[in-house]
């Protein structure tokens, strides 16, 4: 007998479950090549066992999705102001279709990732490009479109486009109440599955227990929701992706986990050093030009051609890049010299610029790297329903999403023949290049 449904092991979802369809995606071009792109770029160079794939995590995305999916839609958790507001959980019909398409959604969410995923993305494509461009283009390809129109029902590119990237990175596109939520189900800042599935999985990887969260509670307690409306307007307001009282604390793990993990693993500062000599090898090694945007040409770009260029160049003095190559296969990265210092903060708001800038004066440019990074805001507002069906903002009920910080960082990194000179000459003029700013006349 045919198989109709394959399991994938896991080691955060035990199995990922897909039917046969769901497989063809799996098998495509644009997916397998995905086994070849890491999920923390350099991050394993410190966190050894970080050596997990965008693969595997695409996979857990589409379980997460598929799970939320299936509790959300649940007659007996569906309110009926929303059942009268949504169209598809009224027609019951629908259904089928949209769950596939949020599970196809999740599932392609990452294929326009650039080798090494972020660390090379903002500064190395076209303007105007991230890699969100970049899979719409895939998933819009004829290469796709193929498997979507063979699937039963045939499934949509433009409703998989609209989930996969959601109203921010699909502007131009209108989006129903309906879909609005499921896009929020892979991409939403509250509680997303792209990112449940991350923070879970980088943790496991890394050997750190920062992003661990009860994700079972909170996708049980996952409701849409209308939004709270303010006292002096009547009705519900629009309908958006919320939790139950019950679920409120796993909510606030999560949170914290994402703030931990991003304070810990992901801004850990020899982590950031790599990213950054790695941009700097890219970059010479494209001699100032982008990455390509052509599916063909980004489908055929993976880690290991840049591993191996990185391993070429850095044997080879005479090849480009071979100085960046260097600091990062033979580990001669440049050394953490100043940090973000809040008492330099209340002086000279821009105290990690003063001191790079001083330095650069004195040594040059080339000894050293600036980097710099805050988030913005702090936890998303979603709706809380509680236990007697009142609908509040998370603001209103929870003390600490109003509380959670964010993770800021203000690097000055040096190069190591020049670093004991530079920091000896910091610190003995620290108070003349952390400053206020003079005033103009």
């Amino acid at each position: 007998m045919t198989k109709s449904i394959h399991e994938v092991r896991d080691p955060i979802h035990i199995f990922v479950r897909l039917n046969s369809q769901e497989r063809w995606v799996v098998d495509s071009r644009p997916f397998q090549r995905l086994r070849h792109i890491h999920q923390l770029a350099l991050t394993y160079l410190v966190y050894p066992g970080a050596t997990h794939r965008r693969f595997e995590h695409s996979l857990g995305v589409m379980e997460l999705a598929g799970r939320v999916f299936d509790v959300i839609t649940s007659l007996n958790n569906v309110s009926n102001d929303i059942r009268d507001l949504i169209g598809p959980i009224r027609e019951q019909e629908q259904l089928p279709y949209w769950r596939t398409v949020l599970r196809m959604a999740a599932l392609c969410h990452d294929l326009g990732h650039l080798p090494f995923s972020h660390a090379a993305e903002k500064e190395l494509l076209p303007e105007n490009w991230n890699h969100e461009r970049i899979t719409r283009s895939i998933i819009e390809s004829t290469e796709m479109a193929e498997i979507w129109s063979k699937m039963r029902p045939p499934l949509n590119a433009t409703d998989i486009v609209k989930l996969a990237l959601g109203k921010k990175e699909a502007k131009d596109l209108e989006f129903t109440n309906w879909e609005a939520i499921l896009s929020e189900i892979i991409t939403g800042d509250a509680f997303g599955v792209d990112r449940i599935d991350y923070l879970l999985r980088d943790s496991h990887h890394a050997g750190v227990s920062y992003g661990k969260f009860d994700h079972f509670r909170l996708i049980d307690t996952l409701r849409i929701l209308p939004s709270p409306r303010p006292n002096d307007e009547m009705g519900p307001g629009e309908p958006a992706l919320g939790v139950q009282e019950g679920g409120l604390h796993s909510a606030e793990a999560m949170m914290l986990a994402r703030y931990f993990m991003f304070s810990q693993v992901y801004f850990h500062r020899v982590r950031r050093i790599y990213d950054i000599h790695l941009k700097d090898f890219l970059k010479e090694r494209l001699d100032g030009g982008p990455f390509p945007t052509q599916i063909e040409d980004h489908l055929r770009l993976t880690d290991n051609e840049v591993t191996a260029a990185l391993l070429h160049a850095a044997r080879r003095k005479d090849k480009p890049g071979h100085l960046h190559a260097d600091r990062i296969v033979n580990r001669h990265h440049f050394k953490l010299l100043y940090e973000r210092n809040p008492n330099d903060i209340k002086v000279d708001r821009n105290a990690g610029k003063s001191v790079f800038d001083a330095l650069c004066a004195i040594f040059g440019e080339e000894q050293f790297r600036h980097d710099r990074f805050a988030q913005t805001g702090g936890a998303p507002d979603f709706p809380v329903e509680l236990g007697n069906g009142e609908i509040v903002s998370s603001f209103l009920k929870s003390e600490t999403l109003n509380m959670l910080p964010v993770v800021s960082i203000d690097n000055v990194f040096a190069e190591r023949q020049i670093f004991e000179e530079a920091r000896q000459l910091l610190k003995e003029n620290r108070d003349d290049i952390v400053r206020p700013p003079e005033k103009e006349n």
